[in-house]
């Protein structure tokens, strides 16, 4: 098992090698990587979900298998990692996979999510029971 997302984490199974998984008929969100040598680290390289992870067209006839292999440098090379959502539903699977993009920025990934915010979000305010905002806006 791999810990990938959030602080907390999502514990994923995996890694596997791409080529010999065999993806189970459920839902869930996948990423794939490729170790970075000389280590055991992994990058990811895409993040995405599916209703039917048997149905996504893993493991080499998905549309972004070229820019996999491209990226690792041989198919053979290309892992996976897996995450069956407990009490899966689609928006919380594409909750979780917009914040594994914003997290690791995997290359193969056509949309891209800002792992930031924006003044505007929060805007300033002060009530009764609240002062403005006094934190820095930037992390330490």
């Amino acid at each position: 098992m791999i810990r990938l997302g959030s602080a907390a984490g999502y514990l994923f199974e995996g890694p596997r090698l791409l080529g010999g998984w065999v993806p189970p008929g459920r839902p869930g969100v996948y990423v794939i990587m490729y170790r970075l040598p000389p280590s055991s680290r992994y990058a990811v390289i895409h993040a995405d979900q599916a209703d039917d992870l048997s149905a996504a067209g893993l493991p080499f006839r998905h549309p972004r298998t070229p820019c996999w292999t491209a990226r690792a440098g041989d198919r053979w090379k290309l892992h996976v990692a897996w995450f069956e959502v407990p009490g899966d539903t689609r928006p919380h699977r594409e909750r979780i996979v917009a914040e594994l993009v914003a997290m690791y920025e995997p290359h193969c990934n056509t949309q891209k999510f800002d792992n930031s915010w924006r003044p505007e979000w929060i805007g300033e305010y002060e009530t009764r029971t609240a002062s403005p905002l006094t934190s820095p806006r930037t992390p330490d």
